[in-house]
């Protein structure tokens, strides 16, 4: 969600900046071709292609920093954004080195973008994404006694929220479909039933729009109508933000939403997990990546082994 009077706060990465947007893609495309090299049977070549596309993917979230730190004024999309970099070419380096289950990983980034690819391009879906997920964000205000009415923002799309004076309206980074994407490759890339991978899609994808709508209403209504215009939220705002930043945008969207996302995302996870046991693998490799110990996260959580159901792979 962004303000109406400012440029957009939450980045579009792929498509805001067009250097930034090639950039990405190339990581991308070497995603995809680690994916094919490794389905083909070519597990060394899959390696060196893999390495490099997460050197690649790295050098892209630093480019990022000084849109998050100056322009966004997003303390967690900042330090993120910094410590990409050394993670993926930490990854990348475990993966030359002979870490093949972090070819799952890798598979899963490509299938990202393939999700994610059609909604920054294609520009009949991405307005109808971006204009639903107004109309029913708005609908959530109506339940709750507000009725601003949607009008055009800034993006050209019938994506703002018709308040008096100070607003916000809805881009693409407000929809979910990042989170759908990253549920979405990471559930693909996983050797599992069809049927399964279905299911978990399925329900990755209602608590991301339910949980992504109740956002939009508590930013759209708290951004406008001043709920955290108070003289500690603006001391902290000042300081983490600066002059010209709205309070209350600033604690609910920032602050708040930001910090819920994180620990929304983890809650997922686990709901994911218990329909697709394989994710666990997964996991697995991320938490040794951030730590360097490994872990049994199956056993640690007393799941049961995978037990093959007869669906399809």
């Amino acid at each position: 969600m962004t303000v109406a009077s400012s440029t957009p706060l939450v980045v579009d990465a792929f498509t805001s900046f067009d250097p930034t947007a090639h950039f990405v893609w190339v990581a991308i495309g070497a995603f995809l071709l680690t994916a094919a090299l490794d389905f083909a049977g070519n597990r060394t070549q899959a390696r060196y292609a893999g390495s490099v596309a997460w050197a690649l993917f790295g050098v892209f979230w630093l480019t990022m920093v000084p849109y998050f730190y100056y322009d966004a004024q997003s303390p967690l999309q900042t330090i993120l954004s910094l410590a990409g970099l050394p993670l993926c070419v930490y990854t990348g380096y475990l993966l030359y080195g002979g870490r093949d289950s972090l070819l799952t990983l890798t598979r899963a980034v490509g299938l990202m973008g393939i999700i994610y690819l059609p909604f920054t391009t294609i520009e009949p879906l991405k307005m109808w994404l971006i204009e639903t997920v107004t109309i029913q964000s708005h609908m959530g205000m109506q339940l709750l006694g507000y009725s601003p009415g949607i009008e055009e923002g800034m993006n050209g799309y019938q994506s703002r929220f018709a308040f008096e004076g100070y607003s916000t309206y809805i881009v693409l980074a407000c929809t979910g479909i990042g989170s759908i994407s990253i549920f979405g490759g990471l559930i693909a890339a996983v050797r599992a039933p069809l049927r399964r991978k279905l299911a978990a899609f399925a329900v990755a994808v209602g608590v991301i729009w339910i949980l992504n709508l109740a956002r939009n209403v508590f930013v759209g209504l708290a951004a406008p109508l001043g709920w955290f215009d108070y003289g500690v939220f603006n001391t902290i705002t000042v300081t983490l933000a600066g002059e010209g930043m709205r309070t209350s945008f600033f604690v609910s969207h920032h602050l708040i939403s930001q910090t819920l996302s994180i620990v929304a995302l983890v809650g997922i996870t686990l709901l994911v997990v218990r329909i697709v046991p394989e994710l666990f693998d997964v996991l697995d490799d991320l938490l040794y990546i951030l730590t360097g110990d490994e872990y049994d996260l199956r056993a640690d959580l007393g799941m049961e082994p995978v037990m093959t159901d007869g669906g399809d792979d």
